[in-house]
């Protein structure tokens, strides 16, 4: 009789070390991710001044970034972005760094669409940063910064339970506001970005929300 009630209470000691094991796994799971992608860029060619102008196809573009989801559906990311663009051929000879960081909330609206296939999956993502323009060359102390918005769709295909290839299309608007190019240099810009990459999601915390 004794042996029975310690089996049982060995028994019952087992399931909830188990259960607890299995909740805390869930919460732990995949809260975090991180991201890494190149691609193109195109800057706006409002904003260049006169006998400047970029060409419409740059590359290269860099992201970083780390995401955070506080629900399946519903999550946040800091990421960081280096883009490169140059003059074409009817332009002044110029190169400029572009370089921003933004914190933008994020949207995963798969499960809602529903008609997707399996493995490919939908991230929305918008939110403020700030931008910081280095002009290379003759024209590199025309420096500038400016605060910018940015907006985004991405497109995932799923490798693994902790891992995913995607496509991200985003456009960058810039709050630099005009500017007098003798007094504050030639080779700037305050313009907008269309950057298209291409990179890979990898979970840094599980997979709970692949």
């Amino acid at each position: 009789m004794t042996l029975n009630i310690r089996l049982q209470k060995t028994s019952i000691l087992l399931l909830a070390l188990v259960c607890f094991s299995y909740t805390y796994a869930q919460k732990a799971t995949n809260e975090i991710k991180a991201q890494l992608a190149v691609g193109i860029n195109s800057p706006s060619q409002s904003g260049f001044v006169e006998q400047f102008q970029g060409k419409s196809i740059n590359f290269p573009t860099v992201n970083l970034g780390v995401q955070y989801m506080f629900k399946r559906q519903l999550g946040a990311k800091l990421d960081f972005g280096f883009n490169r663009f140059s003059s074409d051929d009817s332009s002044i000879e110029f190169k400029t760094n572009y370089t921003r960081i933004n914190a933008q909330f994020v949207y995963d609206p798969t499960e809602a669409i529903g008609f997707l296939p399996l493995r490919l999956g939908l991230v929305a993502h918008a939110g403020p940063g700030y931008s910081l323009v280095k002009p290379l060359g003759d024209f590199g102390d025309n420096k500038r910064s400016f605060l910018n918005l940015m907006g985004g769709l991405e497109i995932h295909y799923a490798m693994s339970e902790y891992m995913s290839l995607y496509t991200d299309v985003s456009y960058i608007a810039g709050f630099g506001g005009d500017f007098n190019p003798i007094t504050e240099g030639f080779g700037s810009f305050n313009g907008n970005l269309l950057t298209i990459i291409f990179g890979i999601t990898f979970s840094l915390s599980g997979c709970q929300y692949c």
